[in-house]
């Protein structure tokens, strides 16, 4: 008989109770009493949620009737020995009162209202039948920038930027004439350039004659051919004139 095999029973067959293990102690770090002393190290008053200690009101100073009242200071006894102020000079008296002066003046500002300049009206303009005046100078109805000095100058940042710019052009323009110098390149005269101009012109004039003299009714196909070869011949012309009169400077390849 096996030993682990128990015995049949009845009571075997109701369900039983689960029963919940035990939990394990909760844990604890050893370094919680360090950090604690750290903390109340650092800690210092007032810098946490408002004060930390805070003293309540008694219950006894509570708002009474004629508390917030001004108390007057007390009467003081009169005393008849207590020395007086000086009596007020009559009207006899005349008494010195600072550093006096001599000067006159009424007379000083009479003469200073005559010998002085008159007062310039201030400038103003009515747009309006009733009378409204305004200023005129904020009008802008005044030439009051024409007569600038620096009116109609040149900027200085502009003077300045048509200088870089024309060093820039400068510049560039040498640079083309290094290459084309190290190209072999050769620039035209004023004089070749006119020759080779007329020399086109002539040559589209011969052209255009001899298309103005082709029959009028174009019926075979040698016909078609010619009148198409005189149109390429007088567009091309036209394109190298029109190259020529717009660039003044021409360079050519030496062959």
């Amino acid at each position: 008989m096996d030993p682990t095999c128990f015995s049949e029973c009845i009571y075997n067959l109701i369900p039983s109770d689960l029963k919940e293990p035990p939990q394990p102690p909760r844990y604890i770090s050893i370094f919680r009493t360090a950090v604690k002393d750290d903390l109340q190290k650092v800690k210092s008053a007032m810098k946490t949620m408002g004060p930390a200690k805070v003293e309540v009101p008694s219950p006894k100073d509570f708002l009474k009737k004629h508390s917030k009242e001004k108390v007057l200071p007390l009467k003081k006894k009169f005393d008849r020995n207590a020395p007086r102020k000086p009596a007020v000079p009559l009207r006899s008296e005349h008494p010195v009162m600072g550093i006096q002066s001599g000067k006159n003046f009424i007379n000083t500002n009479a003469a200073d209202v005559i010998m002085g300049v008159a007062k310039k009206p201030k400038p103003i303009y009515v747009d309006k039948r009733t009378g409204d005046k305004h200023d005129l100078e904020t009008s802008g109805l005044l030439p009051k920038y024409i007569n600038k000095k620096d009116y109609g100058v040149t900027p200085e940042y502009i003077c300045k930027r048509n200088e870089e710019v024309k060093k820039a052009q400068e510049e560039y323009d040498r640079y083309v004439q290094e290459s084309l110098q190290r190209a072999a390149m050769k620039r035209l005269s004023d004089e070749e350039r006119e020759a080779v101009l007329q020399g086109l012109k002539k040559n589209w004039e011969e052209v255009h004659k001899e298309f103005q003299s082709l029959s009028v009714f174009i019926d075979s196909v040698p016909k078609k051919i010619r009148k198409q070869k005189l149109e390429k011949e007088m567009k091309q012309l036209e394109h190298d004139i029109g190259v020529i009169e717009k660039h003044k400077i021409i360079y050519i390849a030496n062959k």
